[in-house]
């Protein structure tokens, strides 16, 4: 279903990763084997796939900043990367997810 809202701050999102990646080339590979990771092992996004699915159960958002914090701390990554790395995964693996 079309969300307004979502689509967006998925806009937002991509200007800024694209912003980044102009300023700093060396951003733009850690990006992309950030994502690659994932691409490689399919068992770590189903499990944050039931990870969001649960959350949205109880009412809370995959896009909070509680979560994507949650995620940093977890893996290790900025707060950019955690919700870069959500959006990838949300986008290809569970996109029934909020």
């Amino acid at each position: 279903m079309y969300n307004p809202r979502n689509w967006r701050k998925m806009l937002l999102l991509h200007v800024l990763i694209l912003a980044a990646f102009s300023l700093n080339p060396f951003l733009a590979k850690a990006q992309s084997g950030l994502l690659e990771s994932v691409k490689r092992n399919p068992k770590e996004a189903k499990e944050m796939c039931e990870n969001f699915i649960d959350l949205n159960s109880k009412g809370i958002s995959a896009h909070s900043d509680e979560v994507l914090n949650n995620i940093a701390k977890e893996k290790n990554l900025t707060k950019l990367d955690s919700e870069i790395l959500s959006m990838y995964v949300i986008g290809l693996h569970c996109r029934n997810v909020r």
